[in-house]
């Protein structure tokens, strides 16, 4: 298991002092579950992140609350779009013998038949919600598409039996597809209507005429 991850216990506070503990590399947080009420604290970014390189978005992590450690995984975090850093965090405290609901990524393994025939790859969704035990939690949830062909789609239903986990997902949540590519015609089509489109004028205060 990785390092344990120290925090600081904190109050609910304003937002201006939410920001301050930002800006000084601290990611405000929360954490709760399993024989824990919900607790503000505070971790430091640098750590969170070493950790998650060592564990993966889905693993097991230590968390010192209090002088106590809990075993927790991120339930949920926010990120800055344009920093790129973490804004908060939830963890969630689990019981390392019980289940547990977690989203995986998939990720596809293998070159389709249907890709070398000229289809298109398409991933409509890119996780899959799995019930397991903490200390089994899979990095990714592998889909080998080999087989794959053109017009065809692999949904939970296809390998629920197969797969060596309890999937949660629905069985018509769809996985990947195989599109058929897009013929001469379609393309011009397609071009035509950008076209048309950067060329339509704009009319400068057609409202206020109108009105």
């Amino acid at each position: 298991m990785s390092t344990t991850i120290q925090s600081e216990l904190r109050e609910a506070t304003k937002q201006s002092t939410l920001t301050e503990l930002r800006k000084e590399g601290v990611v405000p947080s929360v954490v709760y579950g399993f024989k824990t009420e919900s607790i503000p604290i505070a971790v430091k970014e640098r750590d969170l992140l070493n950790t998650l390189r060592e564990t993966g978005r889905n693993g097991v992590m230590r968390l010192n609350v209090d002088g106590k450690d809990l075993n927790v995984v991120l339930s949920d975090y926010q990120s800055d779009a344009l920093k790129g850093t973490i804004v908060h965090a939830d963890f969630l405290a689990i019981n390392m013998t019980e289940e547990l609901e977690v989203n995986v990524p998939v990720h596809l393994t293998g070159n389709s038949i249907g890709e070398k025939e000229g289809g298109i790859l398409q991933q409509p969704n890119r996780e899959v919600t799995i019930k397991v035990k903490p200390s089994d939690i899979p990095e990714t949830f592998d889909i080998d598409i080999s087989d794959l062909q053109i017009g065809e789609t692999i949904t939970v239903a296809d390998i629920r039996e197969k797969s060596q986990y309890e999937i949660i997902s629905e069985d018509d949540h769809a996985l990947v597809l195989i599109s058929a590519p897009r013929t001469d015609a379609e393309i011009e089509a397609l071009e035509g209507d950008a076209e048309a489109t950067a060329a339509e004028p704009e009319v400068i205060g057609e409202k206020q005429d109108e009105a």
